[in-house]
C-alpha cells in the first residue's frame, strides 16, 4: 500500500508547495480542508465538495464516537465509505472539543472522563482510545490525543499542558503502532512562548511523526499573537515534512499562515458562514442578508465559478436567505468552500512562480479596496 508522503515542490521565502502523497490520492499543499464534522459537509454533497477543488475533508473523532459510533462507522465499511467520500480524510484526535467541555469532563493522566453533550452519558478519551476510534473510522491522517488549553493562560498552566502533550504523543506512537498507508500527525503545543514551542517540538521530533501540528492556536490570543508564534514555530519542526495549523481561520488568517511556512489549515468558518449568510468574496465580505442586495442583478462574485455565482443573482441569495429556504445555505457555502479552494489554488500557483509577494500584496489590496456600490 501506497505510503503518506510529502514532496516539497516549491518555496518562495518561507512559504512552501507542495504535494501529500497518500493511498486514496494527493493533497496539494498549501490545502484547506473543510469540515466534515458530523460525517457531512453541512449543505454539501461529496461530490460538490470536490467540485470546489478539495483533496481532502476533516472528520471529529469525538462526535462521530458519540454518534453514531466508531464500531457502527466501521460496521459501514468505514468513513469514506459511510459518507461517500473516497479521498483523503484527516480525523482530529477528540482533545479540542473535550477540553471545551469545561464542567462536563475530568482531566487526569490517563485522559479525560467527559459527559456527552448529547445526552449526558460518560465515556472516556485516552491516548489509546482516540487512536483505536480513529483506526475504526478508517482516517488516512490520524491526530495524536493533546490537551489545548484557551489562552490566555499562565505560563505554567501551559507549560504543564504542553508537557502532558508530549507524553500523550508517544503513547499515541505507540498505540497507532504500524499502519501501512496511514499517517500519524504529532501536535505542538506551547501558547505564545517560544521557549515552550521549542521543547516541544524537540520533544515530537524525538518521538517520530509522519506530520506535524502547529496547536494551540486560534484559541483567543488574537491574530497578533498567532501570527508572532508562526513567525518562529514552523521553523522548529522537520522541513521534510507536512506542516498543519489547526482550526484556522479567515481569509487573512490563512494567506499569513502560509506565508510563514503552513502546508494545511482547517476551518467551519466557510461553511458556517454560508448558513448565516456570511459570502466571502475577492473584494471582501458581504451579508447576503442586508438590504443593499435586494435589487442588486450581479453574482456574488463575477470571476468566480460556482453555481451560486455562475446562476444566481445578489437580489435572488438575498431573497432565499431571508426566506429561509435550505438552497441558501447549499449555494452559500457552496461559493465559500470554491472561494477558498481558490485562495489555496493562487497560493500555489504564486509559490511555484515566487511571486508570492506580489501576490500577497495584491489581494490585500483587492480586499481594501471593498464591494463596489451598484451604479
Amino acid at each position: 500500500m501506497t505510503q503518506v508522503s510529502f514532496e516539497l515542490n516549491a518555496t518562495d521565502g518561507t512559504a512552501r508547495a507542495g504535494v501529500i502523497h497518500t493511498a486514496r490520492g494527493d493533497i496539494r499543499t498549501p490545502a484547506f480542508m473543510p469540515v466534515g464534522t458530523a460525517a457531512t459537509v453541512k449543505a454539501m454533497l461529496p461530490e460538490s465538495v470536490r467540485a470546489t477543488g478539495a483533496d481532502v475533508l476533516l472528520g471529529n473523532t469525538y462526535h462521530l464516537m458519540l454518534r453514531p459510533g466508531a464500531e457502527r462507522v466501521a460496521r459501514m465499511g468505514g468513513l469514506h465509505r459511510f459518507m461517500n467520500w473516497e479521498r483523503p480524510i484527516l480525523t482530529d484526535s477528540g482533545g479540542f472539543q473535550v477540553m471545551s467541555l469545561a464542567g462536563l469532563r475530568k482531566l487526569t493522566e490517563d485522559g479525560v472522563t467527559f459527559k456527552s453533550h448529547i445526552d449526558g452519558s460518560k465515556h472516556m478519551l485516552s491516548p489509546e482510545r482516540s487512536m483505536e476510534i480513529q483506526a475504526l473510522l478508517g482516517s488516512d491522517i490520524v491526530m495524536c490525543f493533546d490537551e489545548c488549553p484557551a489562552l490566555p493562560a499562565e505560563v505554567s498552566v501551559v507549560a504543564d499542558s504542553m508537557r502532558l502533550s508530549m507524553r500523550w504523543a508517544k503513547r499515541s506512537r505507540e498505540a497507532f503502532g504500524d499502519r501501512p498507508g496511514h499517517a500519524l500527525f504529532g501536535i505542538q503545543q506551547g501558547g505564545v512562548t517560544q521557549e515552550l514551542r521549542a521543547e516541544s517540538a524537540e520533544k515530537l521530533t524525538e518521538i517520530g511523526f509522519d506530520g506535524y501540528a502547529v496547536g494551540g492556536l486560534a484559541v483567543g490570543e488574537g491574530q497578533e499573537a498567532m501570527f508572532g508564534v508562526l513567525d518562529y514555530a514552523p521553523g522548529m519542526l522537520p522541513e521534510g515534512k507536512p506542516r498543519y495549523l489547526m482550526g484556522v481561520g479567515k481569509p487573512d488568517d490563512v494567506v499569513g499562515a502560509v506565508k510563514r511556512g503552513i502546508d494545511m489549515m482547517d476551518c467551519v468558518l466557510p461553511s458556517r458562514s454560508g448558513r448565516t449568510g456570511q459570502v466571502f468574496t475577492r473584494r471582501g465580505v458581504l451579508n447576503i442578508k442586508n438590504a443593499r442586495h435586494q435589487d442588486d442583478p450581479r453574482p456574488l462574485d463575477e470571476d468566480c465559478a460556482c453555481p451560486a455565482c455562475t446562476g444566481y443573482s445578489r437580489a435572488y441569495l438575498h431573497h432565499v436567505f431571508r426566506s429561509q429556504e435550505i438552497i441558501s445555505s447549499m449555494l452559500l457555502t457552496w461559493h465559500n468552500l470554491q472561494y477558498y479552494q481558490e485562495l489555496m489554488a493562487g497560493m500555489r500557483d504564486a509559490i511555484a512562480a515566487g511571486g508570492f509577494a506580489a501576490w500577497e500584496a495584491a489581494f490585500h489590496a483587492e480586499r481594501a479596496e471593498g464591494d463596489i456600490e451598484p451604479v
